[in-house]
């Protein structure tokens, strides 16, 4: 069946709407601001009046090409295109201004598809396991991918652990921002309408990466981009031994990411920061993340495209949003007369395997075109400062207002963008910032929703497994590295005597 839907999707006429989805996300991904949400929000009503495949095809193409195209700017530029590119520009633009660009760049191509085609190699053979276990999160568990996802702000502090624990916590409280998760009593809004719903967290995203990275260009010694730009662009594979070196993390990477994706309400921004913290864990030189690494590259690539099959695994089984682009796809199903859902697996069972043979088919294309196009892509650090940071700015703005076509979201950007300018030049990681607010608002009101289900217990937590696992998982990451370097030292200490 598969192999059939696959000669299927190669037919001219859905393999060229396929080819033109990937083109529209690889532009829309690689602008800062403009989201695979957005894309396939804006064009969904378009594809009303083609075939189901046909459009279906335009959707997936424009979904997978995005997240793997916002790798782009955040390499070059480090500014995000999308939110699921935030970890690459832990080590993207370090491998950029060490003159690695095409390895970056290959990097982020070869293993975001390779994490998109495991990925759906996943929904092929484990949709409804993986769709299972997803159900049996409540808000304990919830609460507890919270925080083990909070503990990540260790991690990206780098060398700047205290620094990046305060401002975490400056994001936490922003986080508090908005209606009350539970009695929907409106907190710290100044009676500004435009703030019950909290803090717009792409705009935020934009504007501390994306005007903060400009403001911070500006006023700098710019002797790293002229040394940079002399350089070409060089290989673009890895090596074998590099690929070697990448193997168990992005291994283990990929599972992490496809059970990530099948919780509903996450996605490749949190799946990508979790494998980045894993991958330091594990790796032999976790000192070369944040400075450049291949690893952390190579995972956080692989990571926001691996959420896809489990997004869409939680969304065709149970017809729950793994991911706010498949809540928009659930919309376009429907449109096309699907209800996702088991039903569909019997009633549709074709155009099931349509979509998992339209995955499999624009991933690689994916790899094709952003092979080809690594040395146009990089033809980007041979514009002139003052033009890119014009774009960055203008596609900034545009990017915020177009979330919600609201002025207000432009302002919380740039009000954002002075933020991270004034940390960047402090040496302050806006990372942790950006992480709290994210994770805070889920950790809250899981929290709470928690504490309600057990009448004020907390043991609620620790008497679940899968929450419970997840807490000691957040001990052991928060443990590990200090336990491991002390009998380093003393092995170490031990050896000169």
């Amino acid at each position: 069946m598969l192999l059939h839907a696959i000669v299927q999707v190669l037919r001219p006429d859905i393999f060229i709407y396929n080819l033109a989805g990937v083109v529209v996300g690889m532009i829309i991904g690689a602008l800062p601001g403009l989201s695979a949400t957005m894309g396939v929000a804006i064009l969904t009503p378009l594809t009303f009046w083609l075939q189901p495949a046909q459009g279906l095809a335009v959707l997936l193409g424009i979904y997978n090409s995005a997240i793997w195209a916002g790798g782009i700017s955040a390499i070059l530029i480090n500014t995000p295109g999308t939110p699921a590119s935030i970890a690459q520009t832990f080590d993207g633009y370090k491998l950029v201004q060490k003159g690695k660009i095409g390895l970056a760049l290959g990097i982020n191509t070869i293993y975001s598809v390779t994490g998109g085609l495991v990925s759906t190699i996943f929904l092929i053979l484990a949709a409804f396991p993986i769709a299972n276990f997803a159900l049996k999160f409540g808000p304990p568990e919830y609460f507890a991918l919270g925080i083990f996802g909070l503990s990540m702000m260790i991690s990206v502090s780098g060398k700047q652990i205290v620094k990046g624990l305060i401002i975490g916590v400056m994001g936490l409280l922003f986080s508090t921002i908005g209606l009350d998760p539970m009695f929907s009593i409106p907190r710290f809004t100044f009676h500004n309408v435009n703030m019950m719903n909290g803090i717009p967290f792409v705009a935020a995203m934009i504007g501390m990466f994306g005007i903060g990275e400009v403001l911070f260009q500006i006023t700098e010694n710019r002797i790293t981009k002229k040394i940079t730009l002399t350089k070409e662009l060089g290989r673009i594979f890895p090596t074998f031994k590099e690929f070697k070196l990448t193997a168990l993390p992005c291994a283990i990477s990929s599972i992490i990411s496809v059970i990530i994706g099948a919780i509903p309400g996450t996605g490749g921004d949190i799946a990508s920061i979790v494998c980045w913290q894993q991958a330091k864990q594990m790796s032999k030189h976790p000192e070369e993340f944040g400075e450049g690494s291949i690893e952390g590259l190579a995972v956080t690539s692989l990571a926001n495209n691996g959420v896809i099959g489990g997004a869409m695994t939680t969304m065709m089984t149970l017809g729950i949003p793994g991911d706010a682009v498949t809540a928009v796809l659930i919309g376009s199903l429907m449109m096309y007369g699907m209800q996702p859902g088991p039903q569909m697996f019997i009633e549709h069972a074709d155009f099931v395997y349509n979509i998992m043979a339209l995955l499999i088919v624009g991933n690689l294309t994916i790899l094709i075109l952003g092979l080809l196009t690594s040395k146009l892509s990089a033809y980007i650090l041979y514009v002139k400062d003052e033009v890119i940071w014009i774009l960055v700015i203008g596609f900034c703005i545009l990017g915020s207002f177009a979330i919600n076509n609201s002025p207000f979201d432009v302002m919380i950007m740039i009000l954002a963008g002075i933020l991270g300018f004034i940390a960047k030049r402090m040496d302050i990681p806006v990372g942790p910032f950006i992480l709290a607010l994210l994770l805070g608002p889920i950790v809250e009101s899981n929290f709470r929703r928690s504490l309600a289900l057990s009448m004020g217990n907390h043991l609620i937590f620790f008497t679940r497994p899968i929450s419970l696992i997840l807490l000691v998982l957040t001990i052991l990451s928060l443990t590990y590295q200090p336990v491991s370097s002390y009998f380093k030292r003393k092995s170490f200490s031990k050896q000169t005597q």
